[in-house]
C-alpha cells in the first residue's frame, strides 16, 4: 500500500483522511477482499482478471471493462479473484452536495450517480458493462485523476472536479446508450425537482410532508410527486428515506453515538421504524451493521493486501 494514500483503510470502513475529497488508483487483487463498506461514493473500473462481485444486490461475475458504481454506505466485497486488477474511483459525498450538486439536475448524471443505484432492484449500486473505445477514455482521465494526488490540492481543486465531471459524463452517455433511452428521457428536469433535492438535504431530521414540500413550491401534490419520480425513479419522501438511511450510515461508523439516537439524527425517532427502514436498505440491522464494518472500515476502498499498480496502462 502507498504510503501517501488519502484514505484509512486498516479496518473494514474505509474513509478519506486529512480532508481529501478525490482519489484514483489501480490495485491487483490476488486474494479476495472481505466485505467491506466505505463513506464515501466509489467507482470500480476492472481493468483486467476476473471475480465475484457480492453486494446486497446479489453476485456478480466482474471481466475487463465491467464497472460498479456504489453508493455511500454500500458494503460489498470481492470473491474468488484470479488477477483481478482495478481502477478505483473514490470521491465524497460533499463534492456532490457542493460543487458538483448542479448534476441532480442533469437527466444523465442524475441517472449515474442518483436514481439509478436508487433502484430498488439496484439496492445502492448501479453496474455496467463499457465497449472498448469508451472504458479507454475513461481510464485515461482517471490516470490524469491519480497524478492529481501528488499536486497541491488548493491548487488543483479545479482540474480535479473536471476531471471527475469528464468520467462522469463518459460513463453517463454509455449508461444512455446501453439503456437505449430516447430523447424524451434526457429532457431537463423541472427547477422543482433540484430545489426539493436542496431542501430536503439540508434538513433531513425534519418531518418533511409531501404536502408541506408541494405547497412550498406552489404545486400540486401529485403532480410534484409525478415531476420527481420522473426525474429521479423516486417519489420525494422515498427520495428522502435514502439521505436519511445512508447518513445514518455513515453516523453508525464514524461515530458513538447510541443507534436509537442515530435515529432521531436522520428524522426516524421511533427506533423499530428505524430498525426496519435500516435493514430494508442495507439487509443488516444498524447494530449488526456498526459491529461488522465500523471496526474494519475503508476509508478509500482498498484493502491492506491489494497490491498497488503504478504503471500506465498499456
Amino acid at each position: 500500500m502507498e504510503d501517501d494514500l488519502p484514505m484509512d483503510t486498516s479496518r473494514d470502513l474505509f474513509h478519506f483522511t486529512d480532508g481529501a475529497q478525490a482519489y484514483a488508483g489501480r490495485y491487483l487483487h490476488r486474494q479476495d477482499n472481505p466485505l467491506h463498506t466505505h463513506s464515501f461514493m466509489e467507482i470500480a473500473f476492472t481493468l483486467g482478471g476476473r471475480a465475484t462481485h457480492h453486494c446486497l444486490a446479489g453476485r456478480r461475475e466482474l471481466e475487463a471493462r465491467d464497472v460498479v458504481v456504489l453508493r455511500p454506505g454500500v458494503w460489498h466485497g470481492y470473491e474468488d479473484c484470479h488477477e483481478l486488477e482495478l481502477y478505483n474511483c473514490c470521491f465524497s459525498s460533499e463534492l456532490l452536495r457542493r460543487e458538483l450538486s448542479w448534476m441532480r439536475d442533469d437527466p444523465l448524471l442524475g441517472h449515474l450517480l442518483w436514481a439509478g443505484p436508487y433502484a430498488s432492484h439496484g439496492r445502492g449500486t448501479l453496474a455496467l458493462r463499457l465497449d472498448p473505445d469508451t472504458f479507454d477514455e475513461c481510464v485515461r482521465e482517471l490516470e490524469s485523476l491519480s497524478a492529481l494526488r501528488h499536486l497541491p490540492p488548493g491548487e488543483y481543486r479545479g482540474d480535479l472536479i473536471a476531471r471527475l465531471t469528464l468520467i462522469f459524463g463518459v460513463l453517463a452517455r454509455s449508461v444512455v446508450r446501453s439503456a437505449g433511452a430516447g430523447s424524451a428521457q434526457l429532457q431537463q428536469s423541472h427547477p422543482a425537482v433540484g430545489r426539493v433535492m436542496r431542501m430536503l438535504e439540508a434538513d433531513i431530521a425534519r418531518p418533511w410532508t409531501l404536502a408541506e414540500l408541494a405547497e412550498q413550491l406552489h404545486l400540486a401534490p401529485g403532480y410534484l410527486v409525478r415531476l420527481f419520480k420522473a426525474a429521479t425513479g423516486l417519489p420525494p419522501i422515498a427520495y428522502l428515506a435514502q439521505l436519511r438511511v445512508e447518513h445514518a450510515a455513515v453516523l453508525l461508523l464514524h461515530s458513538d453515538e447510541p443507534v436509537t439516537a442515530v435515529g432521531r439524527a436522520v428524522g426516524w425517532p421511533d427506533q423499530n421504524y428505524f430498525a426496519r427502514r435500516f435493514k430494508a436498505h442495507y439487509g443488516l440491522s444498524a447494530t449488526t451493521y456498526r459491529q461488522r464494518f465500523a471496526t474494519y472500515a475503508d476509508h478509500h476502498g482498498v484493502p491492506a493486501d491489494a497490491e498497488p499498480v503504478t504503471s500506465a496502462l498499456k
